[in-house]
This record gives C-alpha cells, structure tokens and sequence, in this order.
C-alpha cells in the first residue's frame, strides 16, 4: 500500500507567508499548492481537491470568509477541512460565530513550524472516522 502525501491548499495574499508556509508543510511530506487570492484559491479547490484548506482572513477584495462562503456552496467542499489564519487579535465575535458555524478553525499568527504541522494534522485528521476500538481479550 503506497503512502499518499495529503493535499493542502494554502490561500494568503503575502507571498513570503504563502512560500514559507507551504516550505514547512512539503518539509512534512505534504503535497502543497498556493494562491495568493481568494479567487485563484476557489478555481485551486475546485481543481486540485485539497484534503485542507489554511486560508488568511484578511485580503483584498474577496477575504477568507467570502473565500469560505463560496467554497462551501460547492457540495464537494462542504465539509473539506479548512482553518483560517489571521494576525488581528481584535477579531469581531460575530466573525468568529460565523466562521465556526461554516466549519472553520480559527488560528492566530504567527504560526511556528510546530504550530502549522499541528495545525495540518488536526484538519487531516477532522473528518476521519475514528478506527475501532481493540477488541477486549479475556
């Protein structure tokens, strides 16, 4: 049985986030695409089929809850694991309700190397059923 690395998108208008983040996730044996709009994201989502999404909250035009509402339109992404990642400390609690009620986890940054493989791991892990419980020998 061959060990297929995760797909993850990673969506952030700052190029030196993107690129960092998405060395430190290949560094993990992660197959990793970027974009560094939400628009670029959606068609990478649609294409790509990501396992998980790390998307910034804060960019221009389309941010990463108008990113998250179009992606979850799409049924094939209705439960694909997605964080969103954001520096603003001062987060308004109605986005913060939102995005947990559209299936997102919310992350402040910065994310260290520790932070993100973490980070990776709990949304690769989200969906996944839970394996059975060893049977009890007597």
């Amino acid at each position: 049985m061959t060990n297929v690395p995760a797909r993850v998108l990673i969506i952030d208008d700052d190029q030196a986030v993107t690129e960092t983040f998405a060395r430190m996730l290949r560094i993990e044996g992660h197959d990793v695409r970027t974009a560094h709009d939400a628009e670029s994201g959606l068609r990478e989502a649609q294409n790509g089929h990501p396992d998980a999404i790390i998307v910034d909250l804060r960019m221009p035009l389309i941010n990463g809850l108008g990113f998250l509402y179009r992606l979850r339109a799409d049924a094939r992404h209705s439960t694909t694991p997605v964080a969103i990642v954001t520096g603003d400390y001062c987060l308004d609690e109605s986005v913060s309700r939102e995005l947990t009620e559209l299936g997102a986890q919310l992350h402040y940054k910065p994310l260290w190397l520790e932070d993100l493989v973490e980070l990776a791991y709990a949304l690769l892990t989200a969906n996944r059923p839970r394996p059975p419980a060893p049977a009890m020998v007597s």
